[in-house]
């Protein structure tokens, strides 16, 4: 009987399509192929291979494609994430397969020159030069050789002309080099060498080939400046003594570059990096190498998950509590979540890390359902910064001022110590809103229900959501008056230059992450605050992500109640973690640290928990307060947004979804309600949320209730988030 190949094609689709496997062509599970789909021809994978009596009668597979196959591990990974996400099974391949016309762009071929001994016509003394640099025989790229003879490249290209040099394709530089696990061990303090020891040993019997066991999820704890860092890099290098691959998941992949400094101190080469900043041709490159199980250590975002390792001996999820590993569009999934299914799947170890754990892993580690190692102290003896509060409510700024006096005496003070501040605001641009004082105008994005941000940096009015963008007007759009246009509340650049005026012969640098410049400007900017060559830094929640800034003494918190008022049920989780990560970038250095917060709760529990340094008490109490409302992770949510481009063609949706429910015992579904975020790019949205008991199979229960629910039609669409992070 013929052969039959089941292929998923990485598309919104959830089933495999069949296919006749063409006679003597020979195919496994994960094999990527070209089929015919439609009038064209597309690429897909091989989920499975059977015979079948009536295959002839099936269109033929085209032919194989030369890529990595997809290892059963990944594949069964595509499944899981389809299957938990409700996501079309297509869309969750699509992350894990490239697709070809990924590699037309990218990096260029590398070309060579070298000396071939033949004369030139003409022996001038440019000529010259570069002959006798050629003539070591080494092979230089025609740059190089044109800069080391300090001759113009058109004697170069000259001589290559005359056939005195040729030309000659080099190999591609290598994705990354092999890492050293003994290169140089960094001297671990007691505590980081036996949690260390204790990492390893939990590890120790799946990297030891042919032991059985399950592999172990293990949360790694540890305040600020603890060395987590440290303590899972004996990890990988554990992993790749064994001849294992590692990856590590980071957040903010684009401003790793301290990250990956201290990677090559420790292991003599950079690990090979993974983000959407890397060229097409590159990618591909470290895709082939990964499946080869040449690249030992990849560094990498949320996507690097879905590489095709061949030998996955270790996943390293850094700063586990980050928002960021959550995707938010096409496929809704979290990384860190997903990164312990594959570590399950592949049977190897994950390492969560963080100084400020999710409520979610902290209750997996208390149950014992993660093991946990714990470093509380920091590294080398530093103290953790001593934090105190201003009450915005008795120490007010100056009219038109945003920082607090005591405030601003602590910097003037750090400064003339000659130590670095840093004023943290979480929030980007100048001023939040701009309205017209004569009519009460506010402005307002065409394509949001958002307000547009000043970004006076650029003289332009920015939506945050969509990215549209006017220029800031001079008079009044809808009562034509000048000069009555005003800023409501302060950004970073607004903060900015209250700083300037304050301290106009020091050094400032703002750190936000839609400043020009992109990636290569922050990891500049970061470089020049770790080596001390500013005095004041003034930025976003971005510099609270890791970095170590040795010469920093003081952390000023302003708006530090931001966060305390979403309808988030994460709010107080999240201001917790961000205002400890931020605070803990004091006194890293030989100096002693400290952190002022202005705040008008300072009986806050949130507030009063940081102050106090009483994480443990917080965790409690926020973990009970989950446990009392059935909220994750002792119950279950899952969010659908229904949207269209017409406001009442949404909502009608969401109605007819909503009558469909019929929610069984242990099950409550709310709305449909108008999203925070009403209108984004021009279509409407309304929210229904689903909240359910922990044992429910909620995934169940949503297919049943859209299976049952109106068809969707016209331009509406209806998007799932199983374990949402975001409720705007």
């Amino acid at each position: 009987m013929p052969s039959v190949a089941d292929i998923l094609i990485p598309l919104a689709l959830d089933n495999a399509y069949s296919y006749a496997v063409p006679a003597g062509v020979i195919l496994a599970p994960g094999d990527v192929v070209q089929v015919p789909l439609g009038p064209r021809e597309t690429v897909g994978v091989v989920w499975q291979v059977s015979e079948s009596p009536g295959g002839s009668n099936l269109r033929p597979i085209t032919g194989r494609i030369e890529a990595p196959p997809l290892s059963e591990p990944l594949r069964e990974l595509v499944d899981w994430l389809a299957r938990y996400t409700l996501a079309p099974k297509g869309s969750a391949l699509a992350m894990a397969l490239r697709l070809p016309d990924e590699a037309a762009r990218g990096e260029t071929s590398r070309i060579g020159v070298r000396e071939t001994g033949k004369p030139p016509a003409r022996p001038t003394p440019a000529r010259m030069k570069v002959l006798a640099v050629a003539g070591d025989g080494a092979m230089r790229g025609k740059s190089a050789l044109a800069r080391e003879a300090g001759v113009s490249l058109s004697v170069v290209d000259g001589l290559i002309d005359d056939g005195a040099l040729e030309a000659v394709a080099l190999a591609p530089e290598p994705v990354a080099l092999p890492p050293d696990p003994d290169h140089e061990r960094v001297p671990l303090s007691e505590a980081q060498d036996q949690a260390a020891r204790d990492l390893i040993g939990l590890a120790y019997p799946v990297f030891e080939d042919g032991a059985g066991g399950k592999a172990p999820t293990i949360l790694l704890e540890g305040v600020t400046g603890s060395g987590k860092t440290e303590v899972y890099f004996e990890a990988v290098a554990e992993a790749v003594r064994r001849g294992h691959q590692a990856l590590i998941l980071m957040p903010e992949i684009a401003l790793t570059a301290q990250f990956l400094d201290r990677f090559a101190e420790r292991f003599g080469v950079r690990p090979a990096t993974w983000h959407s900043g890397i060229g097409s041709r590159r990618r591909e490159r470290l895709r082939a190498g990964v499946a080869a199980g040449e690249v030992a250590v990849v560094v990498g975002a949320r996507s690097a998950l879905f590489l095709p390792f061949s030998d996955l001996g270790l996943v390293v999820v850094d700063e586990e509590h980050e928002a960021a590993y959550k995707q938010e569009d096409g496929v809704h999934y979290h990384a860190r979540d997903m990164a312990v299914v594959r570590g399950r799947l592949e049977n190897c170890p994950v390492v969560l890390a963080s100084a400020t754990p999710s409520i979610e892993t902290k209750v997996n580690a208390e149950k014992g359902r993660y093991a946990h190692i714990v470093l509380p102290e920091r590294f080398g003896g530093r103290r953790l910064p001593d934090i105190h509060a201003i009450d915005m409510r008795l120490d007010k700024p100056e009219k038109g001022r945003f920082l607090a006096p005591l405030l601003v005496n602590a910097v003037r003070a750090t400064i003339e110590a000659g130590d670095q501040a840093l004023l943290f605001l979480n929030r980007r641009g100048y001023a939040p809103l701009t309205l017209c004082r004569a009519c009460g105008h506010r402005y307002q994005c065409r394509n949001c229900s958002t307000w547009l941000v000043e970004h006076r940096f650029r003289r332009a009015l920015v939506c945050h959501q969509c990215g549209y963008a006017e220029r800031r007007p001079d008079a009044c759009t809808e009562c034509g008056t000048f000069n009555n246009l005003t800023p409501c509340g302060p950004g970073v650049e607004r903060i900015a230059e209250e700083v300037t005026e304050l301290f106009p012969d020091k050094r400032v640098i703002v750190l936000s992450s839609d400043f020009p410049g992109g990636a290569e400007r922050l990891r500049a900017e970061l470089q020049s605050v770790a080596d001390g060559e500013c005095d004041i830094v003034i930025g976003t929640q971005l510099v609270a992500k890791g970095h170590n800034f040795p010469h920093l003494t003081l952390v000023g918190v302003l708006d530090a109640d931001i966060g305390l008022t979403s309808g988030d049920p994460r709010a107080a989780e999240r201001t917790f973690q961000l205002l400890q990560q931020v605070t803990g970038r004091a006194g890293r250095g030989d100096k002693p640290g400290r952190a002022l917060v202005q705040t008008y709760q300072p009986d806050h529990p949130v507030i009063a928990a940081l102050l106090s340094g009483d994480a443990t008490r917080f965790y409690e109490e926020e973990i009970a307060s989950r446990e009392a409302a059935g909220l994750p992770p002792f119950g279950r949510l899952a969010a659908l947004i229904v949207s269209a481009n017409e406001r009442e063609v949404a909502e009608a949706h969401g109605q007819a979804l909503a009558r469909a429910a019929e929610p069984p015992q242990g099950v409550m579904v709310l709305g449909p309600a108008e999203a925070p975020l009403a209108l984004i790019r021009g279509r409407y949205r309304f929210r229904l949320l689903v909240k359910t008991e922990r044992a429910v199979d909620l995934q169940a229960y949503l297919r049943d209730w859209l299976g049952r629910g109106p068809k969707v039609r016209g331009n509406v669409k209806v998007a799932i988030d199983v374990d949402p992070q975001s409720f705007l």
